[in-house]
């Protein structure tokens, strides 16, 4: 099956992962970062979401080369780049799907507060920073941390 054509992302060069939405026939930001191994690490998982209610995926990824926008070969599967998180943060191996369903939701409510984040303006965030991120996505539910993103996203004029 051949991948739908994605348009570019708004804004400066960075790394993006665009995702095909076939019901709607549109592509929606999945993660977006200045690094790229973020955005890896978030199309694995979020691949592997999508996989497990047994829906295909189509992903696009855009990152900057040469200055400008490029668009790269999407990655299979889960990417091999670090994650966000220490190991300390995990669940030990052989934990059961309950600690397994809640890092992913923590981990979604991250990626949710880091894109709202983006869309204010906010890219180069410090090691606090990325604390305090990562402590309100620990505490916050969901819908709170959509609110908060949104936000964001207002303030930083939809960027």
């Amino acid at each position: 099956m051949q991948r739908p054509p994605c348009p570019r992302p708004p804004g400066l060069p960075r790394w993006v992962a665009m995702f095909h939405q076939p019901a709607q026939d549109s592509w929606t930001v999945g993660a977006e970062s200045p690094e790229r191994a973020p955005v890896l690490y978030a199309v694995g998982d979020m691949t592997q979401t999508v996989r497990a209610r047994g829906e295909e995926v189509t992903v696009a990824l855009w990152g900057p080369k040469d200055g400008a926008w490029h668009l790269f070969d999407a990655p299979a599967g889960r990417a091999s780049a670090p994650a966000p998180a220490t190991s300390a943060d995990r669940p030990a191996p052989g934990a059961g799907e309950p600690a397994k369903l809640a890092e992913r939701m923590t981990d979604r409510r991250h990626q949710v507060l880091m894109a709202g984040l983006s869309k204010a303006g906010l890219y180069d965030l410090s090691a606090e920073d990325g604390e305090a991120v990562r402590t309100m996505a620990d505490l916050l539910d969901e819908p709170t941390v959509r609110r908060v993103a949104h936000w964001l996203s207002a303030a930083g004029g939809g960027r």
